[in-house]
């Protein structure tokens, strides 16, 4: 089974002193910094773009970055994304005219590919494309706001890709994202998440000043996450 990864969205830091933020979390405990980038047009909410990925990685970060587009169509901006330094690139299935295309795009551009799911969307979209997938985000919330409260739903679907990644042979990373909290951390892990990505359940949690902030929220995190034997 793959560590457990907890993913920060930077969707819910302090954008006046961003760098200082990721380098925080990510001191904290952090594995991957999360970007969640929306376009006012696939979702009803204008976000972040490929300079911020850019200016992160000159600021010296050098976690991996998870850039989640919620955006369309989606292949004009692989490209610029790939250049400003992320790691992962997901996509939802509906924004792509050609999923497979998309995908073979994203590691042609030398980023590791994923698909997104809405809590509605099918899985069926995974049927011929496993072979071509790094990572499949499950969303339990829909799309477009962070602080959202977790869909309960999402822990049978998480059951079912967890099912289906296991039988494929692949290695694929399966990651959670909405409303996920130290308080449910853990039956998520349980239900079948290996990543984890939390905003307002980790930066909302502290507003002072205090570059130790984040430590007691990713502790609990992990604590929580070790209590489950799966």
């Amino acid at each position: 089974m793959a560590a457990d990864f907890i993913a920060p969205s930077i969707l819910s830091a302090d954008f006046a002193k961003l760098g200082e933020e990721v380098d925080n979390v990510l001191a904290a405990g952090a594995d991957i910094v999360h970007f969640d980038v929306m376009d006012n047009h696939y979702v009803p909410n204008l976000t972040i773009g490929p300079l911020v990925c850019e200016a992160l990685r000159k600021h010296g970060v050098t976690a991996p970055i998870d850039v989640h587009l919620m955006v369309k169509p989606v292949d004009r901006i692989i490209p610029d994304f790939a250049a400003a330094g992320a790691t992962y690139i997901t996509f939802h299935p509906e924004a792509s005219e050609h999923v497979d295309r998309t995908l073979q795009l994203i590691r042609g551009e030398g980023c590791k590919a994923g698909l997104v799911f809405n809590p509605a969307t099918s899985l069926s979209y995974l049927d011929y494309v496993l072979d071509k997938v790094d990572m499949i985000l499950l969303m339990s919330v829909n799309p477009g706001f962070g602080g959202q409260s977790f869909i309960p739903s999402a822990l049978d679907k998480l059951s079912e890709v967890r099912e289906i990644i296991d039988d494929s042979g692949f290695d694929i990373r399966l990651e959670v994202d909405g409303g996920v909290k130290a308080d449910n951390i853990a039956e998520i892990k349980a239900a079948g998440a290996d990543t984890f990505v939390s905003g307002s359940g980790i930066f909302g949690k502290a507003k002072e000043t205090d570059p130790h902030r984040y430590d007691s929220i990713i502790r609990q995190m992990r604590e929580a996450l070790a209590s489950v034997d799966r």
